[in-house]
């Protein structure tokens, strides 16, 4: 089984009283590094409201500064945007970044209450409404004519469909990647529960008479070797505060890779194993720089 790829997430978002991040630095470090791909979290209320970038204007920024790393949604929350201004920023940024892209969808998390009342929009509603917009997605960012409310809609300048990649734990998540996606993301989690997982999206994928979509996994990571990681109780810290960037039960964190390169080396491995094609890290804290360095070690291991 060959090596996954390996992506990051760019540190779009901050903690209360932080600086906004240099995401054009960042980029560039991480294309330096050879990584595979830059993510962006999308959200428009963040938690209690953790300052965060938007999604498209950060990988916009991360396109124009990088010709090779791949441009990617982490997820593109589709329900809080009417699905036309999504499909046309989409088509825009595959011209743009000469056709990186890598589009994340999602349905958006409970933990962003918030963003529903900002946008107008009913929480209850954001399951139809993915697969509302997922249904002619490809054709509006093709620019062939799509169905949008009654009425035919086609956008120009077209461009070609990136790869949907569908976010998600749950049954209905798997369940859209089955019926849309080109891909899976799966949040970070034990590699027998991802397995059992890829598992099923395959047999939805068969039942569908479709491939088998790609998969995606995440870790979470604050990897030794690093002076500006914290000790472990500024990591629970920093991954639990319910205002943060994270807001995780205490019971998750568990899940945060806290050794060196080997160690991540190790879980990396274990996604792969589980079934994942692409591998992306979350960094958890310290130095995001360093962080996306000893990531490369840790990739040069497998």
């Amino acid at each position: 089984m060959a090596a996954p790829e390996i992506g990051v997430f760019l540190p779009t978002m901050t903690e209360h009283g932080e600086a906004l991040p240099d995401v054009a630095a960042a980029a560039r470090h991480a294309e330096a590094l050879g990584l595979e791909s830059v993510w962006a979290v999308d959200q428009l209320v963040a938690g209690t409201g953790a300052p965060l970038l938007e999604s498209t204007v950060a990988l916009s920024v991360a396109a124009a500064v990088t010709s090779r790393i791949r441009i990617a949604f982490g997820v593109h929350v589709l329900p809080l945007r009417p699905a036309v201004w999504t499909a046309k920023q989409v088509a825009a940024l595959q011209q743009v970044s000469g056709e990186r892209v890598l589009f994340g969808v999602g349905v958006g998390g409970d933990r962003h209450r918030a963003s529903w009342a900002a946008a107008g929009v009913p929480s209850r509603e954001r399951g139809r409404r993915t697969d509302a917009a997922l249904a002619v997605l490809p054709d509006l960012i093709a620019g062939r004519p799509a169905q949008v409310g009654g009425e035919s809609v086609r956008l120009a300048p077209g461009a070609v469909v990136p790869p949907i990649i569908v976010g998600g734990m749950a049954q209905a998540a798997l369940a859209r990647a089955a019926a849309y996606g080109d891909g899976w993301f799966a949040m970070p989690t034990s590699d027998a529960q991802l397995a059992e997982s890829v598992d099923r999206l395959a047999e939805l994928a068969a039942a569908r008479g479709r491939p088998v979509p790609e998969v995606t996994g995440g870790v979470i990571a604050a990897v030794e070797g690093d002076p500006a990681r914290p000790d472990h109780e500024g990591l629970v810290r920093r991954v639990t505060d319910p205002d943060g960037v994270f807001g995780m039960p205490r019971e998750a964190v568990g899940m945060v890779v806290t050794g060196g390169p080997a160690a991540l080396a190790e879980r990396v491995d274990g996604v792969r194993r589980a079934g994942a094609r692409r591998v992306v890290l979350s960094v958890a804290a310290g130095d995001w720089y360093r962080q996306t360095e000893l990531l490369a070690e840790a990739a040069a291991l497998l």
